[in-house]
């Protein structure tokens, strides 16, 4: 009886079969300060998550309960993040969510490139015996079954399927692109091309690679030891082994329409939160009616940890001085004490004094903001303490002055720009 490769069963039997291994090494570098003491990943994102709770959460929602996280840059948070939030799987059950840091457990050098990382715990993976791999980048924020893109990788009989997204030709100048057949059978791969090949029957559109790839586990593992062999190669799975295995292996794309979870508005929503710019402008998205991140979905809900903290809290009444907040997101332990937030997201514990006045804002975890203050389009990173009377994002020539005013006027604020140096080593 031929086995039926769209029912749920079958998907279920692929994603019990599968180890995820989520990329999440790197520092992020256009995000600025934000990342002088955390990974991208471990950035704190839409209130009360973190980027690697999307990746983390797409994996437990598919069905995928094996999940190694491979760290390497300042992953003291991240890792703490993931040991409180994350160890509710059962072991009994061959079920875990395991940290993979640089143990130079192959040679004494740190990971080199995205193969690299994968290829230094190929002892691991081949142990754990899984049929399918599943390599992810931690630092996106989407919402998507993986499980139809395992579906989709078997039904045609793929050694490698790479996700994709469908982009115009000019976006696509800043992505890998892929070539691909009628039939989405990649035939060839570009980075950052100036003329990137566009889609079948669509010349203003082009495939680009989100950097979520299935392999077959027995094709990756020989890939991997090849690639290590390579003295010329840079270990980078978009430099190097896709560039080789289409010409010797079959590869294939899968478009994120068919596994995007809740699209809004035929729209679906994927984000690269790699600069101060977009970092704010995702997390002002969600100030939004109706944003196109659905975070209030009970059927995919998005899993973090939380600390245990009351609920926020507004107090004062009068006309002078009123605590409110308007068109924004405000967390557990905030407490806004005669002051007005519009349009802005508050992460837990966060202090807002009175008459102060906060808009189209960013405000991370523990912040203090003293009496009188104003903040416009800012970003103000976590354990900052605002003194009473500043005003940021009023005029950007006093802002550059302590501050970085990216492209777009936004204002990111961090305690050492303050003086405030909650990272001394001594």
């Amino acid at each position: 009886m031929q086995q039926d490769l769209s029912s749920s069963r079958f998907v279920s039997a692929l994603t019990k079969n599968t180890v995820a291994l989520i990329l999440a090494g790197g520092r992020g570098s256009r995000l600025r300060d934000l990342t002088n003491w955390r990974a991208k990943p471990a950035v704190p994102f839409g209130g009360k998550f973190r980027i690697i709770d999307f990746p983390l959460s797409n994996c437990i929602n598919s069905g995928i309960r094996r999940i190694g996280v491979v760290t390497q840059y300042k992953a003291h948070s991240l890792i703490q993040h993931i040991q409180r939030g994350w160890g509710f799987l059962r072991g009994e059950f061959n079920e875990f969510v395991e940290l993979l840091p640089a143990q130079q457990r192959v040679e004494e050098e740190w990971y080199k490139g995205t193969a690299d990382a994968v290829f230094q715990n190929l002892d691991i993976l081949r142990n754990l015996g899984s049929e399918y791999v599943l390599i992810l980048a931690g630092d996106h924020i989407y919402k998507m079954d993986y499980g139809q893109m395992l579906a989709a990788h078997v039904r045609n009989k793929a050694d490698m399927t790479v996700a994709c997204l469908n982009v115009s030709i000019e976006d696509a100048r800043a992505f890998g692109v892929m070539g691909v057949d009628e039939n989405d059978r990649v035939i060839r791969f570009v980075e950052k091309s100036p003329t990137p090949d566009h889609i079948p029957g669509d010349p203003a559109h082009a495939l680009a690679s989100m950097g979520i790839y299935v392999f077959n586990a027995a094709t990756l593992y020989e890939l991997l030891v090849r690639d290590a062999d390579d003295p010329n190669s840079s270990h980078d799975f978009g430099h190097d082994i896709i560039p080789y295995m289409i010409d010797q292996y079959r590869v294939c794309a899968h478009r994120f329409a068919d596994s995007c979870v809740n699209s809004h508005d035929g729209k679906h929503y994927w984000r690269d939160v790699g600069t101060v710019d977009a970092y704010w402008e995702a997390n002002m998205e969600l100030t939004k009616v109706t944003p196109e991140l659905n975070m209030y979905d009970s059927a995919w809900p998005i899993w973090t940890y939380q600390a245990q903290l009351p609920p926020a809290k507004f107090v004062f009444d009068n006309d002078e001085r009123r605590g409110k907040a308007v068109d924004s997101l405000v967390s557990g332990g905030c407490i806004i004490s005669g002051a007005c937030v519009s349009r802005s997201v508050l992460f837990s514990d966060v202090r807002v004094h009175s008459y102060s006045n906060i808009e189209d804002s960013v405000i991370l975890p523990n912040v203090e903001v003293g009496r009188n203050v104003v903040l416009k389009k800012v970003v103000i990173d976590k354990g900052s303490r605002i003194p009473e009377g500043m005003k940021i994002g009023v005029d950007h020539d006093e802002d550059r002055k302590r501050f970085h005013v990216s492209e777009k006027g936004v204002v990111l604020v961090t305690p050492e720009m303050l003086g405030q140096n909650l990272h001394q080593a001594r």
